[in-house]
């Protein structure tokens, strides 16, 4: 139930935003661990990384000037993968920072890179890829610069995402 809470506070949140940044600008998201966020180890549950990561994306999609043009025109963000390492628990009480980068796109997908920090230091980073969807089909990556109005250049896709993306490829050649 919390994070319909969270979510209605990003709403709110967003509402009142008028401070935008660059498409490839990193975008910080502050949070706090709640008791009932936690697991019976007293730290954040895996699941709730990946929550936050979701409400943190949400709010990049607003930072970068693209949540009302997706709304507008009924895109939905869709995950197709999600890889994520973590370094160390975030406690509970604990406040913390999921840092959110668009690192670059393919002919298809965009990937993104979300970090966990706090004053510890890092806790977490994971790496997403995913698409938006339309009625008919999904929004191609061109489309979704236009709208971002984005006319530089590609960035080059890091190492460790080329090997993921290639890892996998490899899911899907050898699991048919």
């Amino acid at each position: 139930m919390n994070l319909y809470f969270r979510l209605l506070l990003l709403f709110w949140k967003i509402k009142k935003n008028k401070d935008y940044q660059k498409l490839l600008d990193t975008v910080e998201c502050r949070f706090r661990v709640l008791p009932s966020d936690c697991d019976i180890n007293l730290h954040l549950t895996n699941s709730r990384y990946l929550a936050f990561m979701d409400l943190a994306r949400t709010w990049m999609t607003e930072r970068i000037g693209l949540f009302s043009a997706v709304m507008k025109k009924r895109w939905f963000p869709i995950v197709n993968a999600t890889a994520i390492t973590y370094i160390k628990d975030i406690k509970p009480f604990e406040s913390f920072s999921v840092s959110t980068r668009l690192v670059g796109w393919d002919h298809k997908y965009f990937y993104i890179e979300q970090k966990f920090h706090s004053e510890r230091g890092l806790h977490a980073i994971a790496y997403v890829r995913g698409v938006f969807r339309k009625k008919k089909g999904i929004v191609s990556v061109q489309e979704m610069l236009d709208v971002a109005g984005f006319d530089g250049q590609a960035p080059i896709l890091p190492t460790e995402i080329m090997h993921w993306k290639a890892m996998l490829e490899e899911k899907k050649v050898n699991n048919k």
